[in-house]
């Protein structure tokens, strides 16, 4: 099971610091002799060097030069921009405003023709509601202080939903039930989000599978995970989105799924906890 949704990207970190290690050792000269000739304090060395810190593409550039590598320099600034893909702080993501990452998923969804998606926080997406879809970006804007364009981005929000009816696309969704029961916006929104749900539930392209809460745990419940095929994998968590492409985490978060399904239950008896969710609010 998948044992931490970052590992991936701290991975990749880590071996990128241990090319520019070998760079060092390589140009027999040691970090403090480095940090000399590009300029800055060794802290910065050091920090780079236990992947607690990511190099720059300036960074890079004086490094090799001062290990008289400069022949590596682009491809070392590839695999850093690379590593740097693979974590994204939505407040970077975010920060002019929402709408232009809405746009980047809906690439990803056009691209993909299976997804699975695990969600055990909010309605994906590609069910929301225009309504459900405001009043939960109006909360994220609201809690990262990022620039308000929550009209546009509601409306490109919205465009993913435009593969469930076309394009071959499938959307292989488990839902927690207390997704169901987790009130984002007014009482009318939810019910109109859950009632959305039970809308889409029949469409060739869907297959919805909802976890009661009295379900007995095979998997514990995760953050947020979305399966693009089967080449990749995007885990959301409170502060960042992950980007993992390593086949052997895929093959975890795969492997998560099937026992996350084993527990949901399908058709009828799913459609029984949307609509008693929708009871719950009137």
């Amino acid at each position: 099971m998948p044992a931490s949704p970052s590992s991936s990207a701290q991975a990749a970190r880590e071996a990128l610091a241990t090319r520019l290690a070998h760079l060092i050792k390589d140009a027999h000269i040691t970090g403090r002799e480095l940090s000399a000739r590009c300029g800055w304090h060794p802290a910065k060395t050091s920090r780079i060097l236990r992947a607690k810190a990511a190099p720059s593409d300036a960074d890079i550039r004086a490094w090799c030069a001062a290990c008289d590598a400069e022949e590596q320099t682009e491809d070392l600034i590839a695999t850093n921009r690379a590593v740097e893909s693979m974590y994204l702080e939505w407040r970077r993501l975010h920060r002019d405003g929402m709408r232009r990452f809405q746009q980047e998923v809906f690439a990803r969804n056009a691209a993909a023709q299976v997804c699975r998606a695990y969600v055990s926080n909010v309605i994906p997406g590609f069910f929301q509601t225009a309504a459900y879809a405001e009043a939960l970006m109006r909360s994220i804007t609201d809690f990262q202080g990022t620039p308000d364009d929550i009209a546009e981005a509601v409306v490109a929000r919205l465009a993913r939903s435009r593969f469930l009816y076309e394009g071959g696309h499938r959307f292989v969704v488990l839902i927690e039930e207390w997704v169901l029961r987790a009130r984002i916006g007014s009482a009318e929104t939810m019910a109109g989000q859950l009632r959305h749900l039970l809308t889409v539930m029949p469409l060739p392209s869907v297959s919805l599978g909802v976890i009661p809460l009295a379900a007995e745990r095979l998997v514990w419940p995760l953050e947020a995970f979305y399966l693009y095929d089967s080449d990749h994998t995007v885990i959301e968590t409170l502060t960042a989105g992950i980007s993992v492409r390593q086949p052997r985490e895929i093959a975890d978060y795969q492997r998560a799924f099937t026992g996350l399904a084993r527990m949901a239950v399908h058709g009828d008896r799913a459609r029984i906890l949307i609509r008693a969710a929708i009871n719950s609010l009137e």
